[in-house]
């Protein structure tokens, strides 16, 4: 009976001792094949997608529906590497899930047009029934979200003048029926809203409202602090996603007042989410940000 070789193949060894042979002629060493730690290191670990276009909004601060659907069936096959919209979206929803939307609910709310439309594209991926009734909102205090299999964060971009920052990662604080419990120490612990049972590992992308977002007094409606930013921001990892809000807000700060306007308080739940909680990357310098259309005043 005749044995499997376990190692390696004559095939392999041959192939190796032609890649050694050449390595050799050019004066490279054969362990110049892998990448050295250095360059691992500099290596981005996070991938954040932004879109935008000049038009989304007309000057009453209306949303073109039809530009935003152009924006987001793009945003969302770039972060899933596909062609086809519907393929985009299959890579995060299956069609056996049950779906809870998660928005801001009030004050500086999410555009109900994003809403909407996240749902239109969902709908037709969902079976087994009347997909309405598997797209559910789970923002609140109901428990909808424990019946949920993915949840789907759509927060409006914002600064909070209790948190310093509303946005990402300020968007399960419902969800764990007693809101002020995170709001010690500036907030840093809202990364354990991320990790409460119902919750934990039901998020597969988040897709960030920065249509009109406001960079001071938040939650509070402040005119003078809105803005047409007319975007989407898209990504898989809640933290990087939040670390490039956080940067577009501060840069809108800064360029407002003419000097550096630091948020009050300091967002300490970003490096948290990251350091305490392991929910993914707050290192700018690691994260890849994807631009698409509208460049003008990015901030980022």
């Amino acid at each position: 009976m005749k044995t499997q070789a376990s190692g390696v193949t004559r095939r392999d060894f041959l192939r190796g001792t032609a890649f050694a042979a050449l390595s050799s002629a050019l004066g490279m060493s054969v362990s110049a094949e892998a990448e050295s730690s250095e360059e691992k290191e500099k290596k981005p670990v996070s991938k954040v997608f932004l879109i935008r276009h000049k038009e989304v909004l007309d000057d009453m601060h209306r949303v073109k529906v039809d530009i935003l659907s152009e924006m987001m069936d793009k945003i969302m096959c770039a972060a899933a590497g596909k062609e086809d919209v519907k393929e985009a979206w299959a890579v995060f929803v299956k069609p056996d899930d049950m779906v809870g939307l998660v928005p801001t609910a009030h004050l500086n709310a999410t555009h109900k047009e994003v809403t909407q439309l996240v749902k239109d594209k969902l709908t037709p991926l969902l079976s087994g029934g009347v997909p309405a009734k598997r797209i559910l909102n789970a923002q609140g205090r109901n428990g909808v979200h424990k019946k949920c299999t993915v949840l789907i964060p759509l927060p409006n971009l914002k600064a909070h003048w209790l948190t310093g920052f509303g946005t990402v990662f300020k968007i399960y604080i419902q969800l764990g029926g007693n809101p002020p419990a995170y709001h010690g120490d500036n907030s840093k612990k809202l990364g354990e809203t991320w990790i409460l049972p119902g919750v934990k590992g039901k998020t597969r992308i988040v897709i960030v409202d920065a249509l009109r977002p406001l960079f001071d007094k938040g939650p509070q409606v402040m005119p003078q602090y809105l803005w047409h930013y007319n975007g989407l921001i898209v990504g898989t990892d809640p933290v990087a996603v939040e670390a490039v809000c956080v940067k577009i807000i501060q840069a809108k700060r800064d360029q407002f007042k003419g000097e550096p306007w630091p948020l009050s308080p300091p967002p300490t739940c970003l490096e948290a989410a990251d350091k305490e909680y392991h929910l993914g990357c707050s290192d700018l310098s690691k994260i890849e940000l994807v631009k698409m259309g509208w460049q003008e005043d990015m901030l980022v």
